[in-house]
Parts: structure tokens; sequence; C-alpha cells
């Protein structure tokens, strides 16, 4: 029971504090996210060759599969809203 309330408890405060961010600080806050989303990468490569089983394996590649997604989208993003800030030729 403690783990859901920690669980519902971190959404609720994940929640207020990105809800509070002002638009000028979006990409540097994904950037950040990015380098979590990279640790997560590590985490779950790890638990994924751990050698607990088949459905620990399938699990593992499941999040490997998935931290991945989350990463490279997470630089596109950021890459597409830097462009915007850049100046542009004439």
């Amino acid at each position: 029971m403690n783990e859901i309330y920690v669980f519902v408890l971190a959404i609720f405060v994940g929640f207020e504090v990105i809800s509070k961010v002002p638009p000028l600080l979006h990409t540097p806050l994904m950037s950040g996210s990015n380098a979590i989303s990279g640790i997560t990468l590590v985490g779950a490569l790890i638990s994924s060759g751990a050698g607990h089983g088949g459905l620990g394996a399938v699990i593992g590649t499941l999040a490997v599969v998935c931290a991945t997604i989350n990463v490279v989208g997470g630089f596109l993003v950021t890459d597409r809203m830097l462009e915007m800030f850049k100046k542009k030729e004439k």
C-alpha cells in the first residue's frame, strides 16, 4: 500500500512542478529529462541482462525499447525547439 501512496504522490507533485514551468524553460527542462531517461536506459540494459529468467529478459528488453524511444524522441524535440531560437538568414 505504501508503494501506491508514493506513486500517486509522485504523480501529483510531478504534475504540479511541470505545470508551473514557464515556456522559456521548457527546452532546458527537456534536456534534463533526457539525461534522466539516459540513466533509465542504462538501468533497463542492466535489468534485461541480469539473468533473472525469460520473463525478466522480456520485460527488460521492453524497458530498453521504451527508454530508447523516450531518449531519441526527447533529443529530437529538443533539437527542433532549439532550431526555433536560431537566427534565420536572409
